[in-house]
């Protein structure tokens, strides 16, 4: 290639690959053809896995891919593939097992080594452009595992079957079935407990990520024993990180981690499947708890994601928000020189900001020590004291300094949004949007999820009752191409229109719910022990997408960084069983947590999912039917949505003729034909275990159904 020409990359969809179309390396996209040549060549294949908002991937980028001479190099040794982690997370988490086997960590970049069948014998992340802190030049890595691809071939050969067989063994999780029991659950609550930093809050040391599901799962253990050592590991990590520069405390939104444990300084990307779980979270801890701050929070990340990351014109949530402008940065766009403060507020304003949120003339950044992470130092009631003045008027100076702060942040070149539009992750946001507009009466929110989820069926879904990955690119230019929907967007999707159904009562998202539900049966169901792959099965699907590792089967179970698709496939089953009634949706969720009760108690806190869904399975299912359009209606609604329980759901049915079209099965045989229901009075029906109790006309007295309903057992 010659300076100013394009490698093949230039015909790519997604962002991140379009971003490397002008390096000298002549990468190829994951497809046969790269692979064919390889086999033509007898060269090995050099795999780059990264993604758009990865600053080390961007590092790498420029340090080496960039480079004319390792360029060369590469092409003259080698087939360069380029992958998407976020495109393509099937070939992702196949070979972050191989790095995890090779190297005894994984992340990005993911830098593999394979043979021209996709077999990788050598893998590790970021490798420098020369030899430092151990770690080998790329340039004497890339020379190393050519010289021994040609002169040690079978060596290779077999390192990289050694390597395909771990890969196998950790991801197929076969022959790991036990039986189904509460103490499961309570095992995998108690290994988060033991990891719990009583101090900062959170689970484990530095790097500290939030762990979502993890939270979720001890604060539905916390509502349902009233075990007030989960309910304060919940409320203390959730105030922890909400204090912390982790998050974002001018615009809303966290970003992805914090590089030390007490949550001040962080990655500085920022995820929509972050900020969806961490929606869903501070909306259950504000149910768990009554605490305001926590709703407070929920409505900010609401906000963000607003500005940030949603198409307002047609629905549909955006991929991520990157760290940096560019590389000679480091997050400086969301951090603050005492000097910018200064010039930005007046001085009461900088006095209130000052100690609020620690800004000094030394901040925390080590890449230049004069900027500061914004996050909460001081009480407002301690900055009043302080000060001088009510704690009133140090609110408002605070507010004001906030907004005068993000106004001058907002004239600073912006880091990418990268706008695709992944249809897994887009109904995280749909469920956590719906999530927060039931508890929090954001109606606007709830609007938006629907309309996001409108999309999703008409542009994600065909006749045919296949599932696509991607709903749109963030650069329009070179089209859209077809990425077969995982797992996970099946299964996600399905649950964003069963909340969907509840928020709306429009049975028709029930309805796209169960089909979508037999789909997922249909292409992913392991028939012979149970369970689901993460990419179709049969003989359908087609050789192509049996490249490489992608040979290898793989059941999710571990939430990493999202829930697990097998538990959240489970979660899907055992709701729509719930509202249909249909025998075969129960088996194949008990099946499915039978096939991986052996194994589960080995991946502690990271199996959160599973136990939320076993927990699911162990205990009835209690729905709520509120008929009428009045006031009562809404103070009833209000009541039911109240408590916490992942075992409850909420569906409103506006004034008028209550029919059977208007339900799914397990409902539609019985709320019609009550009398009150006929006779078009208000009231509240709770149903469970296929039984609906009398109707209920009365706040108090629903509160108390529902609460002996979803009755705390005792904590042991």
């Amino acid at each position: 290639m010659t300076k100013g020409e394009s490698n093949s990359l230039a015909h790519a969809s997604s962002s991140y690959l379009r971003s490397a179309m002008h390096q000298p390396v002549q990468w190829h996209e994951w497809g046969t053809e790269a692979f064919e040549k390889a086999s033509q060549q007898n060269k090995p294949v050099l795999l780059d896995i990264g993604a758009v908002w990865c600053h080390w991937c961007h590092v790498m980028d420029r340090e080496s891919y960039e480079d004319p001479e390792l360029a060369q190099l590469i092409n003259e040794q080698f087939i360069a593939i380029k992958v998407d982690r976020d495109e393509r997370p099937d070939v992702d988490s196949r070979y972050q097992s191989a790095v995890q086997a090779i190297s005894g960590q994984g992340g990005w970049p993911l830098t593999a080594f394979l043979t021209p069948e996709g077999k990788p014998f050598y893998a590790g992340t970021y490798f420098p452009p020369q030899d430092s802190h151990g770690r080998p030049s790329f340039r004497r890595v890339l020379l190393t595992l050519a010289q021994a691809f040609r002169e040690k071939n079978a060596e290779v050969l077999e390192s990289a079957n050694s390597v395909m067989t771990v890969i196998d063994q950790s991801e197929g999780l076969s022959g790991k079935s036990g039986s189904l029991r509460t103490e499961l659950v309570e095992s995998i609550a108690a290994s988060a407990m033991k990891m719990f930093d009583a101090e900062h809050g959170g689970f484990g040391s530095a790097p500290k990520f939030p762990h979502p599901s993890t939270l979720d799962l001890l604060a539905q253990r916390a509502a349902e024993t009233g075990d007030p050592n989960l309910a304060h590991v919940v409320s203390t990590t959730l105030e922890k990180m909400a204090q912390g520069g982790v998050y974002d405390q001018l615009a809303g939104g966290f970003h992805r981690y914090s590089v030390d444990e007490h949550w001040v300084v962080p990655h500085f990307e920022k995820m929509s499947y972050d900020n969806s779980e961490l929606l869903k979270n501070y909306v259950h801890g504000f149910q768990l708890t009554g605490n305001a701050f926590f709703a407070e929070v929920a409505r900010d990340i609401v906000r963000w994601m607003d500005e940030w990351l949603t198409d307002q014109e047609h629905g549909g949530f955006y991929a991520s928000q990157d760290a940096d402008i560019s590389l000679d940065d480091d997050g400086d766009y969301f951090t603050w020189t005492l000097d910018e403060a200064e010039a930005a507020l007046n001085d009461d304003e900088l006095q209130v900001a000052m100690l609020r949120y620690d800004i000094g003339e030394t901040g925390e950044m080590h890449h230049n020590p004069a900027r500061n992470v914004l996050y909460i130092r001081t009480s407002i009631g301690e900055i009043a004291q302080r000060v001088k003045k009510p704690e009133a008027e140090v609110e408002a100076l605070l507010q004001s300094a906030k907004e005068k702060m993000y106004a001058e942040r907002l004239t600073r070149p912006t880091p990418f949004v990268d706008k695709t539009i992944y249809v897994s992750w887009n109904a995280l946001c749909i469920s956590a949007y719906l999530r927060a507009s039931q508890v929090l009466k954001l109606e606007a929110a709830q609007r938006f999820a629907l309309r996001s989820l409108d999309r999703i069926l008409s542009a994600a879904w065909d006749t045919r009752s296949e599932m696509e990955h991607v709903v749109a690119y963030s650069d329009s230019q070179p089209g859209k191409r077809h990425v077969p929907g995982v797992l996970e967007d099946y299964a996600f999707t399905a649950i964003a229109c069963l909340d969907a159904y509840e928020s709306s009562a429009d049975l028709t998202y029930y309805e796209f719910a169960r089909k979508i539900v037999e789909a997922m049966i249909a292409r992913f169901h392991d028939k012979n022990e149970g369970g689901f792959f993460d990419i179709p099965t049969g003989p359908e699907v087609g050789d192509s997408i049996r490249l490489g590792a992608l040979a290898a089967r793989r059941k999710p179970l571990q939430d990493s960084p999202t829930p697990a698709g097998n538990p959240v496939a489970v979660i899907a089953l055992l709701r729509l069983h719930a509202y249909s009634n249909d025998a075969k949706f129960l088996e194949l969720a008990e099946e499915a947590l039978q096939s991986f009760a052996g194994i589960a108690e080995h991946y502690g806190m990271f199996a959160s999912t599973y136990g939320i869904a076993l927990d699911m399975f162990l205990r009835p299912h209690t729905q709520v039917v509120i008929a009428g359009s009045d006031e009562l209606a809404e103070r009833l609604k209000a009541a039911a949505v109240r408590p916490l329980s992942f075992h409850k759901s909420v569906l409103h049915l506006p004034q008028g003729e209550v029919v059977p079209q208007m339900l799914p099965p397990a409902l539609a045989q019985t709320i019609p034909n009550l009398p009150a229901i006929k006779g078009g009075k208000t009231v509240a029906v709770l149903c469970s275990e296929f039984a609906c109790q009398p109707p209920i006309s009365e706040v108090d007295a629903l509160e108390r159904a529902l609460q002996e309903a979803l009755r705390p057992r005792v904590a042991a």
